[in-house]
C-alpha cells in the first residue's frame, strides 16, 4: 500500500571490508543495509591484529565497534534492530551459544548489549559489549530489523564470522594477567625456547610457536570442535585447558600428535626434527584430524603453548630436570629389591626422567580455595589417565608447592614429578617390604622456562617447591603423602644417620670421554656403623627407562662415628656405549644406596 513502510527481506553479498545486504524478494528494492565491522580498529584495540584471515577477531569482555548504513535514517521511535550471534551446531540461548544482542540506551559491563553511539545521516555506529564469561569460539552473525508496528522481521545473515577469544587484558576475565610485559611474552610472543638435557648440561632449542601464522587459529578452533566438548563449556578456561591437554596427544581421542619413544621413526618424523608447531597443526587440520607422527614431551609442550596462546590463555613451556613418573599415586618414587638386593623388575614401574617438559598456563581458579589461582601446570604428554583420558591438569602450582594434592586436577601426579622422595624397599622373608633408604633430593631440579623479554633461562623451581630440605618442604612432602596410596610411608621412623651421595666431576658424562664418579658415604651419628654399599651404572633413556646395565657391585663399608669416605669409580668410554648413545640419545646415569648391615 502506498506510503506504508516495508520490512526488507535480504540476501548478503560480501564486499571487503564491508558486507552489503540488499533486497531480493521485493519487486522494487528500496531498502539496503551495509555493515562495516571496522576490522582494523577492532583488531588493534583487541590485540588481535597479528592474526591472519579476514574474520573479525575480538576478545571477550571488551567493547567492539560496528557500523550500519541504511537507505534512510534510523528512527528509534518506529524502527527495531538487534544482533544475533551463534556458535556450535545447535545454538541455544539457555546455553549461551545463541546470543540476542539488544539495543540499549546505556552500556553496562558484563553483558551482551549494543548502543548507538553515533548517527550521521543514514549511517549508524554501534558499540557492542560482550561479557567476560562469553563462550570462546567461532560465531555466525546476523542483523534483524523490524518496525514497532508488528510487521514481520527480516534477518540479514553475514557471510563472514566473528572469532571470540579469551582476554588477558580484561580484569574481569579469569585469564587476566596484569603485567604488560608478561602479556607480551606469554600471549603475543610467537617464538620461544624449550630446555632439555640434564641439570648439569642444560640445552635449549628455539621453538616457533607461530600462533598467528596463517591457518593456525582455524586449526585451534578445529581442535576444540573435534574434542566434542559442548560449545557451552568453552567459556571456562579450566575446561578448555583440560580438553587441549587431551587433544594434543592422540592416545585415546585421535588428537594432534602420536607419541613415540621407540627410536624407530621411519614412518613419520623424528620428534627431534621438529622445531615449530605450525607444520604440525596445519597438517592435522588439513587431513581432517589425522594424528601427526611423531612427538615426545617437548613437542607436545610446544604445540600446547601454541594452542593456548592462540586462544588467548597465557602459557609457557616448562622443563623439569630429574622428573619423576609416579605410576601408582603413592606420591613417592619407589624402587623395589628382593631379599638378595636384586631389582624386582615387575614392581619397578616408577621412573625418573632426565628431563620432562610440560606447560604452565595462567588463570584464576574460582573452583578452588582462595590462593590457588595464577600459574597452573598442564601436561599433554600421554603418561597416565585422568578420569579415563590421557591428560593432566590444570593443577595449581601453589597447591603443588604446599602439598595440597587433594585439589583438582591431577595435582598428585605433578607433585610427584617435582617433589617426591625416592624410596628404596627390600622384600622381607615373609613377603612384606621394609624401607632401606630414601633420597629426599632426587627429583625436581632446575625447573626452567624462558625469561620474560629475553632468551635467558629463568629458574622457577621456587614456584613449585619450597627450598629443598627446609621445614616447609618436608611438611609439603608429608602432607601430600597422606593423600597417596601409601599414606603411612612417613609414619615409621627410619634410621637415616648414614648418607650416600653420588657426584660426577664437572658437568657430568660427555660423548667420547671417560666419566669419573664419586660416591660419598658419611656416618652422621656418634656410633660406628656397618653398611653395605650397592652401586649400579647403566645406560638409560632420558625417560628413566634402563637400556643396559654396565657395571654392578656391592661393597661392605664400616664407618667410625662422624666419618665420611669417598669411593671413586671411573667409567671408561667404549664403542658399545658410544653406539647406544648415538642411536638412542641415551644419557649415562648412576645410582648408589646402602642397606644396613
Amino acid at each position: 500500500m502506498k506510503g506504508q513502510r516495508r520490512v526488507p527481506n535480504v540476501h548478503i553479498y560480501s564486499l571487503s571490508p564491508r558486507w552489503l545486504f540488499c533486497l531480493i524478494n521485493s519487486p522494487t528494492p528500496k531498502h539496503s543495509v551495509e555493515l562495516n565491522l571496522r576490522q582494523r580498529i577492532n583488531r588493534q584495540e583487541h590485540h588481535t591484529d597479528l592474526y591472519h584471515g579476514d574474520e573479525l577477531i575480538i576478545r571477550r569482555g571488551q567493547t567492539f565497534q560496528m557500523e550500519l548504513e541504511l537507505n534512510r535514517p534510523f528512527n528509534a521511535d518506529t524502527d527495531k534492530l538487534h544482533l544475533d550471534i551463534k556458535t556450535g551446531s545447535l545454538p541455544m540461548v539457555s546455553k549461551g551459544t545463541h546470543v540476542i544482542i539488544p539495543l540499549v540506551e546505556d552500556l553496562e559491563d558484563l553483558r551482551w548489549e549494543a548502543k548507538i553511539v553515533q548517527e550521521n545521516g543514514n549511517k549508524v555506529k554501534l558499540s557492542v559489549n560482550s561479557p567476560c564469561t562469553a563462550v570462546v569460539g567461532l560465531y555466525g552473525l546476523s542483523v534483524t530489523t523490524s518496525s514497532l508496528k508488528g510487521e514481520d522481521a527480516t534477518t540479514h545473515n553475514s557471510s563472514k564470522n566473528i572469532v571470540m577469544l579469551f582476554n588477558p587484558w580484561c580484569e574481569e576475565d579469569s585469564v587476566f594477567l596484569d603485567d604488560e610485559e608478561e602479556r607480551k611474552e606469554y600471549v603475543l610472543n610467537d617464538t620461544g625456547r624449550i630446555y632439555y638435557g640434564t641439570e648439569k648440561q642444560i640445552g635449549a632449542r628455539t621453538w616457533n610457536f607461530g600462533q598467528f601464522h596463517e591457518g593456525i587459529l582455524e586449526a585451534c578452533l578445529f581442535i576444540l570442535e573435534k574434542s566434542d566438548m559442548p560449545p557451552s563449556g568453552q567459556g571456562d578456561p579450566v575446561n578448555v585447558v583440560r580438553v587441549v591437554s587431551s587433544m594434543i596427544n592422540a592416545q585415546d581421542d585421535l588428537g594432534v600428535l602420536v607419541g613415540n619413544w621407540s627410536g624407530d621413526y621411519s614412518d613419520g618424523v623424528s620428534p627431534a626434527a621438529w622445531s615449530s608447531s605450525v607444520e604440525i597443526l596445519r597438517k592435522y587440520h588439513s587431513t581432517n584430524g589425522t594424528p601427526v607422527s611423531y612427538g615426545q614431551c617437548w613437542v607436545f609442550s610446544g604445540v600446547t603453548t601454541t594452542v593456548l596462546r592462540c586462544l588467548g590463555i597465557p602459557a609457557r613451556s616448562v622443563t623439569n630436570f630429574q622428573s619423576a613418573h609416579d605410576t601408582d599415586v603413592s606420591l613417592t618414587t619407589d624402587v623395589y629389591f628382593d631379599v638378595d638386593m636384586e631389582p624386582i623388575d615387575h614392581l619397578n614401574s616408577d621412573s625418573v626422567w632426565n628431563f620432562h617438559v610440560w606447560n604452565d598456563c595462567w588463570m584464576a581458579r574460582p573452583d578452588l580455595p582462595p590462593g590457588n589461582g595464577g600459574w597452573q601446570a598442564v601436561d599433554s604428554t600421554p603418561q597416565e589417565t585422568s578420569q579415563g583420558t590421557f591428560r593432566c591438569g590444570p593443577a595449581s602450582v601453589n597447591a603443588i608447592r604446599s602439598g595440597q594434592v587433594y585439589l583438582k586436577h591431577d595435582t598428585p601426579f605433578v607433585f610427584a614429578e617435582v617433589n617426591s622422595d625416592k624410596i628404596y624397599w627390600q622384600r622381607n622373608l615373609d613377603g612384606t617390604f621394609s624401607q632401606i633408604h630414601s633420597e629426599k633430593k632426587a627429583v625436581g631440579h632446575c625447573i626452567s622456562t624462558k625469561a620474560v623479554g629475553s632468551d635467558e633461562r629463568a629458574d622457577i623451581t621456587h614456584l613449585y617447591k619450597h627450598q629443598e630440605g627446609s621445614e616447609e618442604e618436608r611438611i609439603a612432602v608429608e602432607t601430600a603423602s597422606r593423600y597417596g596410596s601409601k599414606p603411612d610411608v612417613y609414619s615409621t621412623p627410619m634410621a637415616e644417620d648414614v648418607s650416600v651421595e653420588v657426584k660426577m666431576e664437572g658437568e657430568g658424562p660427555r660423548m667420547g670421554a671417560d666419566a669419573q664418579l664419586s660416591i660419598v658415604v658419611k656416618n652422621m651419628s656418634s656410633q660406628p656403623r656397618r653398611t653395605t654399599l650397592h652401586s649400579q651404572v647403566a645406560v638409560m633413556y632420558y625417560t628413566g627407562v634402563l637400556k643396559n646395565a654396565i657395571k654392578k657391585e656391592q661393597m661392605p663399608v664400616e664407618l667410625l662415628p662422624n666419618e665420611g669416605r669417598n669411593f671413586t669409580n671411573v667409567l671408561f668410554y667404549f664403542t658399545n656405549v658410544r653406539h647406544h648413545v648415538a642411536k638412542s640419545l641415551l644419557i649415562l646415569q648412576s645410582s648408589g644406596f646402602y642397606s644396613h648391615g
